[in-house]
């Protein structure tokens, strides 16, 4: 049993408790609201409730709460009173400073700044300074105050190895950006790299950043050939990163500063690059096989540039012609030859076509001599030559739908670097452009009143057009049973000896 003595102690006690986190309560309301008033109220009644909460507080701190809603005069009161405030941090490990910062309070980013300008340097979380948010949320007027305060937390490295100029150009902070490179003035920083070897310009082309872009090469000494770890320039970078209307601006700027594709710098510029990684620094040398000579090794990338500018000369030449063709077959098939009627009725014998044309010095067939009905809109062509309308049709939409498949093939980013998908691609062409002669022939018949000449240009266009696809098709066939010949080691290619003469083995 409890004496009565130790029942009043428990309820002292709890009153205590109680009223301690009455008193917290109204001091986070008056730490939200910003009110001044309130605070010292609750300082005349209990002197030392700061005190308690810099002790207990384990979440955000009346100062927190006030720098993150932009209560001045609060804050000021509180630093007053109790300027260790300033470097106390929460559960983030975040300082009134990183928030203050990060909103973009001037006056607060002030008023802490005096109390202690170390606190620039204080790494949250996620390792990131007030300078680093600042930067990662354009406030340029505050990143000139924490400058200013502490010039060393410019030199601070975020995750991942990024500078605050990373972090500038990764969120898309020009201003930002242009304010810190032109108050650290330091070529070597703006150069520096991340753990990907990333420096500020690669970021900028993969982002499509123009302005930040033109902005480096024109007032910085950025190294527009540096290598990151993937061994890209920054031209490789924009020649990988999605197509967009922007590419040839950015291009352009990279070549004008001289700006070059990896495959294209002498050899002993690639071969060698530091990657760093963490707090290591690794040497890593690109290795080549059985000692090759200098003549072999060149002959090598003088291939691969030839084929890589082979496959992007076909693309480009492909949905170029399979767009045109595309737009053709469309229109010959929503108004073919001859038009499309115009209103509904009969078409009679004899009787030229409302929006149609009669053929001159040809006799119409045996289903036109009847009375047809006819819907406005409908071809003309379909009603007066129902036995050609049907070829015609065949042949506009195998062109249509091939010149499409090409068009989609190539905007699906399916890895058509190879030589076998470019020539699938090609067959394909040949068959929408094949179709798109049938297309043509078959309009000119239809069209053209006199027939023994139509018939005898008609026979000619398919003698020549079936001897010029008889050729490619010899040529690549032949080309065809070489390359399989090779691959089985029927047959080698031609090799030079010693003496220069040519020698070819079967």
């Amino acid at each position: 049993m409890y004496s009565s003595k130790d029942l009043y102690k428990a309820l002292d006690k709890y009153e205590l408790s109680s009223t301690k986190r009455d008193m917290e309560r109204r001091l986070h309301e008056a730490a939200l609201m910003g009110s001044v008033a309130s605070l010292n109220e609750l300082l005349q009644e209990d002197a030392l409730i700061l005190d308690r909460v810099i002790v207990a507080c384990v979440t955000d701190t009346p100062l927190h709460i006030a720098a993150i809603l932009g209560h001045v005069d609060f804050v000021r009161e509180i630093l007053n009173r109790k300027p260790e405030f300033a470097c106390e941090i929460n559960l983030r490990r975040s300082s009134p400073l990183h928030l203050a910062s990060a909103k973009g309070y001037i006056e607060i980013v002030k008023d802490l700044l005096s109390i202690n300008s170390d606190m620039c340097l204080a790494h949250d979380r996620d390792g990131r300074t007030p300078l680093h948010l600042a930067a990662m949320k354009g406030r340029v007027m505050v990143l000139k105050e924490l400058v200013h305060a502490n010039p060393e937390a410019t030199r601070v490295i975020a995750y991942q190895r990024k500078t605050i100029l990373h972090l500038c150009v990764k969120y898309n902070q020009f201003e930002a950006l242009r304010m810190l490179v032109d108050t650290i003035s330091d070529d070597d920083f703006v150069n520096r790299e991340d753990d990907n070897g990333n420096n500020i310009l690669h970021l900028a082309v993969g982002d499509k950043q123009i302005e930040t872009i033109k902005f480096l090469l024109s007032s910085t000494k950025v190294r527009v050939n540096a290598l990151n770890v993937n061994g890209f320039t920054a031209l490789d970078v924009l020649t990988h990163s999605p197509r967009d209307l922007k590419d040839m601006d950015i291009g352009d700027s990279l070549r004008g500063a001289g700006a070059q594709r990896a495959s294209d710098m002498p050899k002993a510029t690639r071969d060698t690059r530091v990657i760093r990684s963490g707090n290591m620094s690794l040497l890593t040398q690109n290795r080549v096989p059985a000692q090759p000579s200098r003549s072999q090794g060149s002959s090598w990338e003088k291939y691969l540039k030839r084929h890589e500018t082979w496959l992007e000369k076909k693309r480009s030449s492909l949905m170029v012609v399979a767009s045109l063709i595309a737009t053709m077959a469309f229109q010959a098939g929503v108004t073919p030859p001859g038009g499309v009627w115009q209103d509904d009725g009969v078409c009679q014998a004899g009787v030229n076509p409302p929006g149609g044309v009669r053929q001159a010095g040809v006799n119409p067939p045996v289903e036109s001599q009847k009375n047809s009905g006819h819907t406005a809109g409908s071809s003309v062509m379909a009603h007066k030559h129902p036995e050609i309308y049907p070829k015609f049709l065949g042949a506009n939409t195998t062109g249509f739908v091939a010149s499409l498949s090409i068009i989609l093939l190539l905007i699906s980013g399916l890895p058509l670097k190879s030589r076998i998908f470019m020539w699938i691609l090609m067959v394909i062409m040949w068959i929408a452009i094949s179709s798109m002669a049938e297309t043509y022939l078959y309009s000119v018949l239809t069209v053209t009143p006199d027939q023994v000449a139509v018939e005898y240009v008609t026979r000619t266009s398919i003698r020549v057009w079936t001897g010029v696809i008889g050729l490619l098709l010899l040529w690549n066939s032949i080309r065809l049973v070489i390359k399989v010949l090779r691959k089985f080691g029927l047959l080698k290619r031609r090799v030079r000896g010693p003496s220069s003469n040519p020698v070819s083995t079967v």
